[in-house]
């Protein structure tokens, strides 16, 4: 492999081999290698278990207060074909996967490929630098996404996320009251809060119950700790 590409490959990867034929291994399709053997199939098996173990140690420390179905649902989000694929694209070096004639062309394969060839790099930079090597490259890729993929489920999950929360933690149940209500009956807006165990926590308005609940969700969630009100937008 010539020194300049070697030198653009890790540059954008912020990561130097010491085994050059692994880093060409691992960019090298099946379509393009004299034998399967050859090629980067067995690393892509491997870089999909090492980058799962990656971001399911991270979901698994940051977010004590997540049951098990909520870490899998970003999980799933995070290590998908279409992430790993947006990720490689970010990394410029498409150009130089080495692919066949024939799946060069293939549009529709063209996002699996990328997809392919990352989790192929993850496994060669853990072949090549070892477990710390290939978790820094994961989380440096994956570690914002991870900020993002949170909001997103906070969003869909404020009410279910605290009543999780006093349950295991305070022993205890949500109840929700509507506090007041303003507008035409086509156009109201309502405003709700949560109380637990007699305390009522900040309300919030919403447009609809089930907006105004939500926030009033976050609202209780910030005051308890369990998230911080810079954490995620609403």
């Amino acid at each position: 492999m010539d020194k300049q590409i070697v030198q653009r490959i890790e540059k954008a990867l912020e990561y130097h081999f010491s085994d050059i034929a692994l880093l060409k291994k691992s960019l090298t399709h099946a379509s393009a290698a004299v034998a399967k053997l050859d090629s980067n199939e067995r690393l892509e098996f491997l870089g999909d278990s090492i980058l799962g173990l990656v971001i399911c140690q991270a979901l698994f420390e940051k977010f004590p207060h997540y049951r098990e179905g909520d870490l899998t649902k970003i999980k799933s989000k995070l290590v998908s074909r279409k992430t790993c694929s947006m990720i490689a694209a970010e990394l410029d070096i498409e150009d130089l996967f080495n692919i066949g004639p024939g799946m060069q062309k293939s549009a529709a394969l063209k996002g699996s490929i990328s997809a392919a060839m990352l989790e192929s790099i993850v496994a060669a930079i853990y072949i090549d630098g070892g477990f710390e090597s290939a978790k820094k490259f994961i989380m440096r890729l994956f570690g914002p996404l991870i900020e993002q993929a949170d909001a997103a489920q906070h969003q869909e999950n404020f009410k279910s996320l605290l009543q999780q929360y006093v349950q295991q933690k305070l022993n205890s149940s949500v109840t929700y009251e509507v506090l007041d209500e303003k507008g035409p009956d086509h156009n109201k807006c309502f405003e709700s809060a949560v109380v637990i165990d007699k305390k009522r926590y900040p309300s919030a308005w919403g447009t609809t119950k089930k907006e105004s609940q939500q926030t009033a969700a976050f609202n209780a969630l910030v005051e308890l700790g369990v998230i911080k009100s810079n954490q995620v937008e609403i």
